[in-house]
């Protein structure tokens, strides 16, 4: 018997919940779209996530994320990673197949739920053929990116941008994560904003809060006396991380390092791989590395598992994320949760997120000169470190998820029910 006060149907077409962190397409969307689930099976709430399937050999359905709740692997095109261009064939096919999961097992949703323009498209033939409301959240927004984007190759495909227009007219709420991109959206995309909602993500503070430095540190395999500074993300150029290993060959070639001994640890990527399998942007921040004389102040430790996580942001001093744009933040809301401060790029949701002097520090992007001013303020400065570190996680606990859930039942309440003309 189905004891659930709503049905969810949860698109995450390019990516699954449950994947390792730190690869092409694993990041914050992940942990939202899974932790938020967890948290509306605690409420009650049914949720099926419905996610393209990458591997053959997952069982086509898996109840990793409780209550319940599931993720179904939908069979649309290979079954193996598939970058984004490719992606946009199939959907019709991944569409089919969640009809056809729905019919089979005699569900109905009372809304869906969309993360990305992809998962848009899915939602918006969703919504005519089950006459739902639509919910949609981009995480990232194309004409945004294609601000930031220093080559042809970052830039966001016409379709793309020509999809997310076409939700911001046609699904029933937007969900945004901070006043900045509403902001975004009314002004570079001119569309009206009467459905969009500020919602931001949360953060698990069950999951994410201090650790001690030396509980840490053993954890993970750092001695007690070496302290680092930590970057948690995707390895492309939209993170930033070069402007992060210019700074630390300034800091190195100031001496600071020397008075004040730091190494930069990097999760993200695959370091491992040959060249000829190593990504262009993996090998352009080693080689960066190398000709700044700094091989053995960074050290790449590809992808990390989440559940791990809150031990690196314990141990490390600094969190940093260099970002040219993100539209949230979620790991410097998760470093602030574990008591760690924070210096990030004053851009999009980071210069929301992040309180500048309270919580941690900003800095202009893609500028090495102003990161490495404030991260030698930081290094150098320990009771400033502490202060900043029991701010950053008092302050964190406004985003546990505990309380956000409620914003996004509300917003789930008041289209219950609600049938399209």
């Amino acid at each position: 018997m189905d004891n659930t006060i709503m049905r969810i149907a949860m698109l995450s077409y390019h990516t699954c919940p449950l994947a390792t962190l730190g690869g092409k397409d694993t990041g914050g969307m992940n942990v939202y779209v899974r932790d938020l689930t967890r948290e509306l099976g605690r409420r009650g709430v049914g949720v099926d996530v419905f996610t393209r399937s990458q591997d053959e050999h997952v069982p086509r359905v898996v109840h990793n994320l409780g209550y319940g709740n599931r993720v179904v692997h939908v069979p649309a095109g290979p079954e193996t990673p598939m970058s984004k261009p490719h992606l946009a064939e199939y959907i019709d096919i991944f569409t089919e197949g969640v009809l056809n999961f729905a019919e089979t097992k005699g569900f109905e949703y009372d809304l869906i739920h969309s993360h990305y323009w992809l998962s848009g498209l899915v939602g918006l033939a969703l919504r005519q053929a089950w006459n739902i409301p639509l919910i949609q959240m981009f995480h990232t927004l194309a004409v945004m990116k294609n601000r930031v984007a220093r080559s042809k190759e970052e830039e966001s495909s016409s379709l793309r941008l020509e999809t997310e227009g076409r939700l911001l007219r046609e699904a029933d709420r937007v969900v945004a994560a901070t006043p900045a991109e509403v902001a975004q959206i009314q002004w570079l995309y001119r569309e009206d904003i009467s459905r969009v909602v500020v919602v931001p993500p949360g953060v698990d503070t069950s999951h994410f809060y201090p650790i001690l430095k030396d509980e840490a540190k053993e954890f993970i395999g750092v001695p007690c006396h070496d302290r680092m500074l930590l970057f948690v993300g995707r390895i492309e150029p939209l993170k930033g991380v070069d402007t992060l290993i210019e700074a630390v060959g300034i800091l190195h070639g100031e001496g600071v390092l020397d008075e004040h001994p730091f190494c930069l640890a990097i999760i993200g990527g695959d370091p491992q791989v040959s060249q000829e399998q190593m990504t262009a942007e993996m090998e352009r921040l080693q080689s960066l590395r190398k000709s700044l004389g700094i091989l053995d102040l960074i050290t790449f430790l590809g992808k990390r598992d989440q559940d791990t996580l809150q031990y690196y942001y314990s141990a490390a001093e600094v969190v940093v994320v260099p970002s040219h744009y993100e539209s949230f933040g979620l790991v410097a809301l998760e470093a602030m949760a574990c008591g760690t401060p924070v210096v990030a790029s004053e851009t999009g949701g980071l210069a929301f997120l992040v309180r500048d002097g309270e919580t941690g520090f900003h800095v202009p992007t893609a500028d090495p000169k102003a990161l490495a001013e404030r991260l030698r303020v930081i290094i150098q400065d320990d009771v400033l470190r502490a202060k900043l570190g029991n701010q950053a996680a008092k302050y964190a606990k406004a985003y546990a998820w505990s309380e956000i859930v409620e914003q996004i039942l509300d917003l789930y309440s008041s289209l219950q029910g609600k049938k399209l003309a």
